[in-house]
């Protein structure tokens, strides 16, 4: 039976390979409770992945719960393009050069190399969902610290 399992294991391997499939991230199903809460200075965080997939170059999604009055980061652009999901609490985002304030359910899509940021103004405190990604057209990755 291991001899089969092996031999199988041989072509799908290959088939990945010529396919540009192999690292790449499968169709997943990530449950809360499994997903690791790493304490940050402002709050914590949970990996969800952090991946090439069949399409993207990476796939990075991670939640971010903010204590009161923290900022997540003070305002940085990438060139990644980048999603974030309010699931409770109410955040101050800049987007485009402007102050937004938004509450749960909201959406924030940042733009590639725009100066963004986001700040818990609530007395309880905030998650985010955040989804970002690279392609061949995404350039170098990294934050880049706004300007004095």
């Amino acid at each position: 039976m291991g001899a089969t399992a092996l031999a199988m294991c041989i072509p799908l391997a290959l088939v990945a390979r010529v396919h540009g499939l192999a690292g790449t991230l499968p169709s997943s199903a990530f449950e809360w409770n499994s997903l690791t809460a790493t304490p940050t200075k402002v709050g914590e965080k949970r990996q969800v992945c952090d991946s090439p997939t069949e399409t993207l170059d990476n796939l990075e999604i991670h939640v971010t719960t903010l204590n009161p009055g923290e900022f997540a980061h003070p305002p940085h652009q990438h060139p990644d393009e980048e999603l974030t999901i309010v699931r409770e609490g109410t955040v101050e985002a800049l987007v485009n050069g402007e102050m937004k304030r938004l509450g749960p359910g909201s959406v924030i899509f940042q733009a590639p190399n725009r100066l963004h940021s986001l700040r818990n103004v609530g007395t309880t405190r905030v998650v985010y969902h955040v989804v970002k990604w690279r392609t061949a057209k995404t350039g170098a990755a990294g934050a880049v610290p706004a300007k004095p």
